[in-house]
């Protein structure tokens, strides 16, 4: 598969791409869930209610895996490990992270929604990227078994 170059990946991660998120729960099995993400300062910012249970997840074990695909098949995947940078408040760092993130996925309605949920507490994680692999799509020469 071809790897993406460096302005390609940068171009994918600050779009309005959804990335899945996995990690671990509190009885050891895979868990999944879409979120928006930040990517900055090296790494990945997710802004997590309260209550989400993956905010416990991370808090409790940071190993993480994410999966930021395209519908064109060009793909980042990230191994990393999470780190609380702010646990659950209302106007913490994560506000200027969460506007950012409204705005790029939403647009003004995504402005609109981030003001009417301010008032719900939210925890601020950053993603330290260990490992990161990229493709722009297409199939591996290792799955191919015929040419076409």
């Amino acid at each position: 598969m071809p790897v993406m170059t460096q302005s390609q990946i940068d171009d994918l991660l600050h779009s309005n791409t959804i990335c899945r998120l996995a990690c671990v729960d509190y009885e050891g099995a895979p868990y999944v869930v879409p979120c928006w993400f930040t990517y900055a300062d090296g790494g990945f910012y997710v802004v997590p209610r309260a209550r989400s249970a993956w905010a416990g997840y991370l808090k409790n074990d940071g190993r993480v895996f994410l999966c930021i695909d395209a519908v064109d098949g060009r793909r980042v995947l990230v191994k990393g490990n999470a780190k609380v940078v702010e646990e659950p408040n209302i106007g913490g760092k994560w506000v200027a992270i969460g506007q950012e993130m409204a705005e790029r996925y939403g647009g003004a309605d995504g402005l609109k929604y981030l003001e009417a949920t301010m008032q719900e507490p939210r925890w601020l994680f950053f993603i330290e990227a260990g490992e990161m692999l990229s493709s722009s799509g297409g199939w591996a020469q290792k799955y191919k078994h015929y040419d076409w």
